[in-house]
């Protein structure tokens, strides 16, 4: 059996890190008991990288991404653990530090960018406020901001569509304005929340071509939220596979989907469709249902649906165990397939 060892797979190398996230939690207060939704995740991420969080809904994907920008409710939510992002201690940003924080430095792209943008203000008023408020330049200057974003997101009639409002465009014109808003003062970071998955397929693939592009023209770090294994091998160059609140395998993405080694990933890779999938034959699922993270399991948190169950999987959580330069996986059964019903 592989031997554990501490930190495998996480990142390539820190010394360079943009992004140093490590034994991050989150807990939700004011219900019976507090509810881990993050349980000790740790990742590293450098400018021009990007990486996919990769799992089922409630996995604690999102809860990461917004414990990142500071967005969660204070008063009903603890964090711990370490986050430093471009030099800057984020859980220690007082609130002016934290004003030029988000959006300067990381800017989030929402899954819903008809919630996101405000219905009442023209969209190129929203980008210009944003410049004018993070940079101090004009209002000209802030408009004229947003017009080069809305040309460099492949938006038709530029000028035009400064002056339209939220409801006057379509979905996919929506959320790449959306992204414009995200890149309008410049950030190093760029989280990515589901953004196309209330896209239909051919402006899916637009959006994420549009985001690589992107991150590969302008040198953006991004973590890109998704349950879809396809959106994921488009997007990232790693992958880190969450459930119950953990990182369960971490490597590059034709690691990770090439030659998975937690169950769950095999389970996840087990269960979609590819163009080699027969006609006719029903797909494989993962039996039971994600755990209820106010009550979680006592060991590792994939036990009780994972078919290579043994005594020893509820001991503890799993240590993170190699299985190649820059892979890993919290699972002490690391090398056997597992059997999915």
């Amino acid at each position: 059996m592989n031997a554990p060892v501490r930190n495998a797979g996480v990142a390539a190398g820190t010394a360079d890190a943009l992004v140093e996230v490590r034994d991050l939690t989150v807990d939700f207060l004011g219900g019976r008991k507090p509810v881990r939704a993050v349980g000790g995740v740790d990742f590293s991420l450098r400018a021009g990288e990007a990486l996919a969080l990769l799992g089922e809904s409630g996995s604690g994907k999102s809860v990461t991404l917004r414990a990142l920008m500071r967005l969660l409710p204070e008063a009903r939510t603890r964090i711990g653990g370490h986050l430093r992002v471009d030099g800057q201690d984020v859980l220690g940003l007082k609130r002016r530090a934290l004003s030029a924080y988000r959006g300067g430095t990381v800017a989030m792209i929402f899954q819903d960018p008809g919630l996101a943008l405000d219905p009442v203000y023209r969209i190129g008023d929203q980008i210009a406020e944003a410049v004018v408020r993070h940079e101090g330049v004009s209002r000209a200057a802030g408009r004229a901001r947003a017009l080069e974003l809305f040309e460099r997101v492949h938006i038709p009639s530029p000028a035009r569509r400064l002056d339209a409002y939220p409801h006057e465009l379509s979905g996919g014109m929506r959320q790449r304005a959306m992204i414009a808003l995200a890149l309008a003062c410049r950030p190093k970071v760029l989280l990515a929340d589901e953004p196309t998955t209330a896209l239909d397929a051919t402006v899916q693939i637009q959006i994420l071509l549009l985001l690589r592009e992107l991150q590969r023209d302008l040198g953006l770090a991004v973590i890109f939220v998704t349950h879809d294994v396809g959106v994921a091998v488009q997007v990232a160059d790693r992958v880190a596979v969450m459930y119950g609140g953990h990182l369960v395998e971490v490597g590059s993405s034709g690691d990770v989907i090439g030659t998975p080694a937690h169950p769950y990933t095999q389970g996840l890779l087990a269960s979609r469709i590819t163009p080699d999938s027969p006609k006719g034959v029903r797909l494989a699922t993962i039996p039971g249902a994600p755990p209820d993270l106010a009550d979680p399991p006592p060991g590792c948190p994939f036990e009780p649906r994972c078919g290579l169950v043994v005594p020893a999987c509820q001991d503890g959580l799993p240590p993170r165990v190699a299985v190649g330069a820059g892979h890993a996986a919290r699972c002490i059964r690391v090398g056997e397939p597992a059997p999915v019903a």
